[in-house]
């Protein structure tokens, strides 16, 4: 039993640090790191009331399901403001925004801008729910690079805080 144990010891002490990091920790270093004193989602500014299991997730190196799971708390936020029932991903979206009958008004809808900017976040939200969330809930691996994981996150982001500034959350 000792000899196993020695011979484990041996290859978990060859195995460089480097390796144990993983990229996602190379590409993102943590607080203190000589590299920089901000996690990435401080860089990049995502959203603070985002589930911590996304931060959990990205940190563990499972940057598309931390995609996956903040574009699932913005659905439900979608669902839970708009109060609609039965709807999910793309149809809900399309009729949550809905510029003719919004369930969640982002602005008065009073001017063709108006009517124009609430169109085009419907698009937004219904395309980031099909295009993103759907992909990393279907398939089993997207490979999200951490940047790219990043940029959907920030997309995330921005889509909160619109909800945010319109004052519906």
């Amino acid at each position: 039993m000792s000899e196993g144990l020695d011979r484990l010891e041996r290859i978990a002490r060859s195995i460089s640090e480097d390796a144990l990091l993983g990229p996602v920790m190379r590409a993102c270093p943590l607080p203190g790191d000589q590299e920089g004193d901000l996690h990435p989602f401080e860089t990049r500014n995502i959203h603070p009331e985002l589930p911590s299991k996304v931060r959990s997730l990205f940190d563990d190196g499972y940057g598309e399901q931390s995609v996956f799971e903040a574009f699932k708390f913005v659905e439900k936020e979608v669902k839970r403001i708009s109060k609609l029932r039965g709807k999910t991903g793309y149809a809900l979206m399309m009729d949550a925004f809905n510029e003719a009958n919004a369930k969640i008004r982002l602005n008065a809808l009073t001017t063709d801008s108006e009517v124009d900017e609430q169109r085009g976040y419907k698009s937004i939200f219904a395309g980031a729910a099909a295009g993103i969330r759907n992909p990393r809930g279907h398939e089993i691996d997207t490979g999200d690079t951490p940047d790219e994981a990043l940029d959907y996150l920030a997309l995330a982001s921005l889509l909160l805080r619109r909800l945010d500034a319109a004052g519906v959350r």
